[in-house]
């Protein structure tokens, strides 16, 4: 399978792949795992200043490239270890064999479940930074009241605290995507830190649950687990409106609603 048809797009310009350099934190004993290392641009400028980088490859033809480049030039690549194979398929912490920082331009079609991959290595994970379509990022930022507040957004930050860091035009990238793209940078912990939610798990399906239908108020898409008395009866114990919808509840409202219904 081509690059292109990955869904992924190369960050062209060094003077892009310099400005997110200059965002990332900067420690010469980090591990930094790559997802997609492409043509090996941004891993020779991570090599340069941290102890180790692991560059995960897909595309076999890809991989081998950068494997020759690291023979020919070993000291501009000191540190590095490429691997080819689906993220997907990875145990992030097992490779890393402690804990690391994540670095990403991710293919747009997938960015969903490398977040939930991410997701469940948060006890190893000190960062992530990935490049991702600007719609998807502004998704995982947005706040509680706002259009684009959805599951991912209480999802990733419950597991994590991302910002947007700056937008980058399609013009930067080659193929140009269609749509705009954007740097995220997201620390750990996140707000679920605080909440002391044992059965993550079931927290997670509760609120996706609460998001089945956006249109529909909670009241409606909390049928399927509970009845109409205690959905109302733990609406008002949570101090939620008897016609709240999920895009309105923060984690912490969430939480409470669990706690009484979950």
């Amino acid at each position: 399978m081509t690059r292109q048809r990955m869904g992924q797009h190369f960050l062209a310009g060094e003077s892009w792949q310099q400005r997110i350099l200059a965002s990332l934190p900067r420690d010469k004993d980090e591990t930094w795992i790559e997802i997609g290392a492409g043509h090996g641009e941004m891993t020779r400028l991570l090599a340069a200043r941290c102890r180790r980088v692991i560059a995960i490859e897909a595309d076999l033809r890809l991989a081998q490239s950068l494997q020759e480049a690291q023979q020919r030039h070993p000291d501009e690549w000191r540190g590095s270890e490429i691997v080819t194979g689906n993220v997907l398929e990875m145990d992030l912490a097992e490779l890393a064999g402690g804990h690391f920082r994540v670095y990403g331009s991710l293919p747009y079609y997938i960015t969903s479940p490398i977040l939930h991959l991410l997701f469940g290595c948060v006890g190893r994970l000190k960062s992530a930074h990935i490049v991702i379509q600007l719609e998807v990022a502004e998704r995982i930022a947005a706040q509680p009241g706002g259009r684009s507040y959805a599951y991912l957004s209480a999802a990733s930050q419950f597991y994590m605290r991302p910002r947007i860091a700056f937008r980058i035009p399609s013009g930067a990238f080659r193929p140009p995507p269609r749509v705009m793209s954007a740097l995220v940078h997201m620390t750990v912990p996140g707000e679920g830190a605080s909440l002391e939610i044992a059965d993550e798990a079931g927290f997670l399906k509760f609120v996706q649950g609460c998001f089945s239908h956006k249109r529909r108020t909670l009241r409606n898409n909390l049928r399927a687990i509970a009845s109409s008395e205690s959905i109302r009866d733990g609406l008002a114990t949570s101090g939620l409106r008897p016609d709240a919808r999920a895009e309105q509840l923060s984690l912490s409202d969430f939480a409470s609603l669990f706690s009484r219904l979950g």
